[in-house]
């Protein structure tokens, strides 16, 4: 039997590791502090550089709809929290910076959440839909991801509606699993986010229209039945365009997925990898 870490041997001290790591992130976050975007306009930037729109109430394998409905509460606390924020050059965006904690005095209900590859139930839980959109918009721009964390290695539910390629997730933690990107531009950029009855809504808009577009390709999925279990397999890339002319100017491979599926396999077509 493996040794337990320190977070595992009992629930105290994994509030104790907890704590750590969230004194640990302030620390190191004291020399950026001049550099964290939080300087907000009433005014929309002219130029929309993308947009986006995703499902708030998601059917995810046999969750309960009620985590879904704390779901919906959580991300219209957080929303306004970024809307129009603006991210000048060299300012950083941090997700955590500008929500703080999400407690239950805040006004946050359980949701969803996941940890160790297994689901479970959390206050703030499902904010995870909101950097999900943010990091899907940033990756159509010039802006520079400096951290992003992703459950890279299971995939907990089958796909349902699903518009944005497995594989371009993200997961936080307050508050030292973060979301954050970086504006290494000479433009300034603006986040637009709000909800509506049925969608959580995203804009990136900037003061200048960009020389570059960017198109994000899943290409190479299939499923692989291997000696311990189903696998999920993808190549994500993001392609390079020139905004004026239309042409090409590059491709870059940005994720490889392999991910073991959580969900009944049946209906899916399988490669055979056991062999």
């Amino acid at each position: 039997m493996a040794k337990k870490l320190f977070c595992e041997i009992s629930p105290l001290t994994y509030r104790i590791s907890v704590q750590k790591e969230i004194a640990l992130r302030r620390l190191r976050d004291l020399p950026l502090r001049s550099r964290f975007a939080l300087e907000r306009s009433p005014d929309e930037l002219p130029v929309r550089v993308y947009r986006h729109s995703s499902l708030i109430r998601r059917r995810l394998g046999n969750v309960d709809m009620r985590l879904q409905e704390n779901k919906a509460v959580n991300l219209a606390l957080v929303a306004p929290k970024v809307d129009h924020l603006l991210i000048r050059p060299g300012e950083i965006f941090s997700f955590w910076r500008l929500v703080g904690n999400p407690t239950r005095r805040a006004g946050y209900r359980e949701g969803l959440v996941i940890a160790s590859g297994r689901t479970g139930q959390g206050i703030g839980g499902g904010m995870c839909q909101f950097t999900n959109l943010i990091h899907w918009m940033v990756l159509h721009s010039d802006l520079t991801i400096i951290e992003r964390h992703h459950h890279d290695g299971i995939d907990l539910f089958p796909d349902f509606g699903r518009v944005i390629p497995f594989g371009t997730g993200t997961s936080i933690l307050y508050n030292y699993l973060d979301y954050r990107f970086c504006n290494d531009t000479d433009a300034t950029y603006q986040l637009i986010t709000y909800t509506s009855g049925e969608y959580l809504h995203g804009e990136l808009r900037c003061d200048r229209r960009p020389d570059r577009v960017y198109h994000i390709q899943c290409r190479g999925e299939f499923f692989s039945q291997e000696a311990d279990g189903v696998y999920r397999n993808n190549e994500i890339y993001r392609l390079t365009v020139d905004a004026q002319t239309g042409a090409a100017l590059g491709e870059e491979r940005i994720g490889k997925n392999h991910a073991k599926i959580a969900y009944d396999p049946d209906g899916l077509e399988l490669v055979d990898r056991t062999k």
